[in-house]
């Protein structure tokens, strides 16, 4: 075989071919060199989907796989036979533990005040919602309303308000659209306030109810705590909605809590779960209870050090996030900007620091459909128009997995904005113009051979 060269080509796990050569010297012995040819870089096209639509807390996994143990509960098959939990209390299928340790964290974080109010439990805080609009829509009689009472909250408001009170399509109330530009001065109606607001993290507080003095107010306060915003004072409003989910980012367990000053509201609410669930799951109830008990007591391990608590290592990993994301888009500013929050004083951490909301609301320039700027980047965003307002913004959760908000991060940063004249060739592609620029990059337009909106092409560049 003397000095004869021997090629052995092979795929390796990504892809990439090597190449093994072996030669034979004078002495008779083989030496073998291998070269890795790279394969080609990922393009847009094959890069994948990213998915931030939905509002999945997956930002809280590495935490609870490191003190998850703390959590852990044991329920025996005798346990939670029953129905009942405390049938003497107005929300008789909550669970007594649950109860204490809801009040217990309120009283910890100081974000709602809890003292004359009443709790009812919910399977999240989305039927406690709706179980809310049912007791502020009826009256003491059986009757009902010649007319639907509008619902109504300041947009943006969060997408699925709209869906859910028109959903049983019912005689009792109806959608009433964008509380800023609701008349109120006639028939009593319901306000939603979202504080902070999902989707773009601003604080709220009534924008009609209060001036005309007709409006039932519902806070879904589901944000207001300390891993997304300062904590300035104990929220203290007739109906406050709160959920597990965005708590402490345990979404499968399905538990919200209502904190209700009135006790026939109370009473109508728990009815109202009542006849669509019959309660919520003792199950989910004790592991929440848990949950909540050991977030509590976080403080007082830590030696009352804010930082080294759930909340306090949850907030740092949000401000990570936003500094990422603002860092990514600092010099897109004419394709997109970013809300600024000012710094407030928590009272729970005793600084002053600057919100990490849930979501980040994107905003275009004029005549740019924001989600379709993402999705034309294979990110999947929710759009401003679900939100009551212009096409312009879209909403991108923060919350997801590091992996998947890394992959985001990396593919925003390559979204540049260049001018028409940057032009050379372009290539149709359903709906999609690619062109190449005189940098090498992908040109992306969006549409059939029509331009943003603004005299301008969003460029993406290749995605490694």
């Amino acid at each position: 075989m003397g000095g004869k060269k021997l090629h052995n080509h092979n795929n390796n796990n990504n892809g990439a071919v090597d190449t093994n050569s072996n030669n034979s010297n004078r002495n008779g012995t083989t030496t073998t060199t291998t070269t890795t040819v790279k394969p080609p870089p990922v393009t847009l096209q094959q890069s994948p989907i990213i998915n931030l639509d939905r509002g999945d807390p997956s930002v809280f996994e590495p935490y609870w796989r490191k003190n998850g143990g703390k959590c852990t509960i044991t329920i025996s098959g005798h346990d939670s036979l029953s129905y009942f939990s405390d049938p003497n209390s107005v929300c008789w299928y909550m669970e007594p533990e649950l109860q204490e340790a809801i009040r217990r964290v309120h009283r910890v974080v100081g974000n709602a005040e809890t003292e004359g109010c009443h709790v009812v439990a919910g399977t999240g805080s989305t039927v406690l919602f709706q179980a809310a609009l049912y007791a502020l829509s009826t009256s003491s009689s059986s009757s009902v309303a010649a007319e639907p009472m509008k619902v109504v909250c300041a947009a943006p408001y969060y997408s699925q308000y709209k869906e859910q009170v028109e959903l049983l399509q019912s005689r009792l109330y109806e959608w009433g659209g964008d509380a800023e530009t609701f008349d109120g001065s006639a028939a009593p109606f319901i306000e939603v306030v979202t504080s902070p607001n999902n989707p773009d993290g601003s604080l709220r507080e009534a924008a009609v109810a209060n001036k005309t003095g007709n409006g039932k107010l519902i806070h879904d306060l589901a944000y207001y705590w300390p891993n997304y915003t300062p904590i300035t004072r104990p929220a203290d409003y007739d109906i406050m909605l709160f959920t597990l989910t965005k708590c402490t980012g345990h979404a499968g367990s399905r538990i919200g809590w209502a904190l209700v000053k009135d006790v026939e509201v109370a009473k109508k609410m728990t009815t109202f779960m009542q006849i669509t669930t019959i309660g919520v799951s003792k199950d989910s109830q004790l592991r929440a209870a848990k949950i909540l008990n050991v977030v509590a007591e976080d403080f007082g391990y830590a030696g009352n050090d804010a930082d080294k608590t759930f909340f306090g290592e949850s907030r740092k990993l949000m401000a990570e996030r936003w500094e990422k994301l603002r860092e990514a888009v600092k010099d897109k500013k004419d394709v997109f900007t970013l809300p600024k929050y000012p710094k407030r004083y928590c009272n729970f951490s005793g600084r002053y620091f600057q919100p990490a909301p849930a979501f980040g609301w994107l905003e275009c320039k004029e005549g740019c459909d924001a989600s379709a700027l993402m999705k034309a980047h294979n990110v999947l965003t929710r759009g401003g128009e679900t939100f009551g307002v212009s096409s312009r913004y879209t909403r991108i959760s923060m919350i997801g997995r590091e992996e998947e908000f890394e992959r985001f991060i990396e593919r925003i940063s390559g979204i540049q904005c260049v001018d028409e004249e940057d032009e050379e060739e372009e290539e149709e592609e359903e709906g999609l113009v690619v062109m190449n620029g005189n940098n090498g990059g992908d040109v992306i337009r969006l549409g059939n051979g029509t331009s943003n909106g603004h005299g301008k092409w969003l460029e993406q560049v290749e995605v490694q």
